[in-house]
């Protein structure tokens, strides 16, 4: 049994600060709604690192919007459907493909610069696709472009307090009722936070698996927490593999954007041999899973850990101009992208689960609201298109602002007596833990699974529950008790989905039954689980 608080506190003995806004996180989804929110209340934002330490910061092919005649948002619409296989919650992706267009016109004004073409924005493709809508910054680094321009915003707002290097242990809630967070400061001393509203963007879960393109602070904080308050907790057995990230011997695993393939890159086996024809008409821009898998069955097939992305074919002026960073990157390790088949290997990516929230981003908690890859706002389904994720953190963020605005004052002062002590000390390197962790979840819930694997894995993940009445207070021990509240989230829900749909692919179960299972996975701490069908209505 997970408890409800990680740690032990006595609110009565702590300092209180008091504000209007709680911004947890940072990347696209909480520096732009800290700043939309700071228009009319106060914000305080907690980020565990820096500013600039987010998934966001290293997303690569850009940010989808319907900005050209030839598109429209029937199409874009059309396109987030076919790629969620059927698990889209129809509301939301009618929000996010109208609204989309506004939300990237704030980010310009907020200073960031796109790339343009004869005085129009260049557009790109990717994969799952059917026009090109994509919008990028300086060829392939439009992350961190969009983190740059709002972190500039943020560090020069008077109206946001700014606490850098804090860690957000739990949220504090009464009466159903999110009225603010339990934090650790860098000192390790802890804090009680309230306000009016407190805000998850705190990010993916990259770090359950050995290989992912996520920076080690993808710990899954945020869907840890909510679950530990009683949020309902969405669909996390979705879990997207990026199919094409560096396998390479010394470099880590790069991402290697969708929009190469976008741009026309074939994959190769090793035998040099073109394949994505035998598994799906849209070839290299197949939805993700497809594409994943399908190197999976080739590296199998060919006995090889890797597959080559070949864009050899295209003109090298382009290659050097459109991905600067990933041409860059390759050639620190001795690969040339204009000579060179780049050897890629799928590796974890992208969480379509997370935090279960409405239209206008509140969870079934009332004034906790979610953002961001923390959030499942219906917009993904079981397979998130290309560049959805930073369009839905704006449009939702702008949405949870909105609602915010019309939130009537709080009490602020909720009575929480001591826990009790946990007074065992945590043994053995987290290194440890958490590296069998990850090949439990490599192993047993990865891209392929089956029952008696996810039991297993289930076994494994369960044998470390006694992590929870231990003494925690090490960022890196708070961060393992996170990862594992999330890996058996993943692991149950992955066991009770007998079926294969989108990032979640049972071998025992290997066709998608839309009679039985076109339906959610809600997990809850107090409540267990259980399946929630599909709404169709827009």
């Amino acid at each position: 049994m997970i408890p409800r608080y990680v740690v032990d506190f006595d609110l009565d003995k702590l300092p209180r600060v008091e504000t209007d806004v709680i911004v947890i996180g940072a990347g696209i989804a909480g520096l732009f709604t800290a700043l939309k929110a700071s228009e009319t209340k106060r914000v305080l934002m907690i980020t565990k690192k820096s500013l600039f330490d987010s998934n966001t910061r290293y997303a690569q092919g850009g940010i989808a919007a319907v900005m050209s005649d030839d598109d429209s948002p029937e199409f874009l619409a059309q396109d987030t459907l076919i790629a969620g296989a059927g698990l889209c919650e129809a509301s939301a992706v009618d929000v996010l493909v109208h609204e989309g267009p506004r939300g990237v016109q704030e980010l310009i004004r907020y200073g960031t610069n796109f790339d343009e073409e004869d005085g129009q924005y260049a557009l790109t493709k990717e994969g799952a696709h059917s026009q090109r809508r994509i919008l990028h910054a300086n060829g392939d680094a439009t992350g961190y472009e969009i983190v740059r321009a709002l972190v500039e915003k943020v560090k020069n707002n008077q109206a946001i307090e700014l606490w850098e290097d804090h860690f957000v242990l739990d949220l504090l809630t009464e009466d159903e009722e999110c009225r603010g967070a339990l934090v650790q400061k860098p000192d390790g001393t802890r804090v009680a936070v309230f306000g009016l509203a407190t805000i998850l963007c705190t990010g993916g879960t990259g770090q359950l698996y050995r290989y992912t393109t996520n920076p080690e602070i993808a710990t899954g904080d945020g869907v840890a927490i909510a679950y530990r308050a009683g949020a309902d907790i969405r669909d996390m057995e979705f879990n997207q593999f990026h199919p094409t990230a560096l396998c390479y011997p010394g470099a880590p695993r790069f991402l290697i954007s969708e929009a190469v393939r976008g741009e026309g890159a074939y994959l190769r086996n090793i035998r040099g041999e073109r394949f994505m024809e035998n598994y799906h008409p849209q070839l290299e821009l197949a939805p993700r899973d497809v594409v994943a898998r399908a190197i999976i069955n080739e590296m199998e097939a060919t006995k090889s850990t890797y597959v080559y992305l070949d864009i050899t074919h295209e003109s090298p002026d382009l290659i050097r101009h459109r991905f600067p960073t990933i041409y860059e990157y390759c050639l620190n390790y001795g690969l040339d992208m204009t000579t060179d088949w780049i050897p890629v290997a799928p590796a974890a990516h992208y969480m379509m689960g997370g935090v279960k929230t409405d239209l206008h981003g509140e969870t079934s908690i009332q004034r906790l609201f979610a953002c961001g890859e923390a959030s499942s706002t219906g917009v993904h389904g079981a397979n998130r298109l290309a560049s959805n994720s930073l369009s839905e953190a704006i449009v939702f963020g702008q949405r949870i602002v909105d609602k915010i605005n019309e939130l009537s004052p709080n009490r602020l002062a909720a009575d929480y007596g001591p826990a009790g002590e946990r007074d065992v000390v945590l043994t053995g390197t987290l290194i440890e833990r958490r590296l069998k962790l990850q090949k439990s979840m490599v192993r047993y819930v990865g891209l392929r699974r089956d029952r008696s694997g996810l039991l297993k894995g289930l076994e494994d993940l369960k044998k470390q529950l006694p992590l929870f009445q231990m003494n925690l207070s090490k960022i890196e021990e708070l961060e393992y008790a996170n990862l594992l509240t999330c890996a058996l989230l993943v692991a149950e829900g992955a066991l009770n989905r007998e079926e294969s749909r989108g990032g979640h692919y049972r071998e025992d179960y290997p066709e998608r039954d839309d009679q039985n299972w076109r339906a959610h996975t809600i997990i809850n701490r107090n409540k267990g689980i259980h399946t929630e069908r599909v709404d169709d209505d827009v």
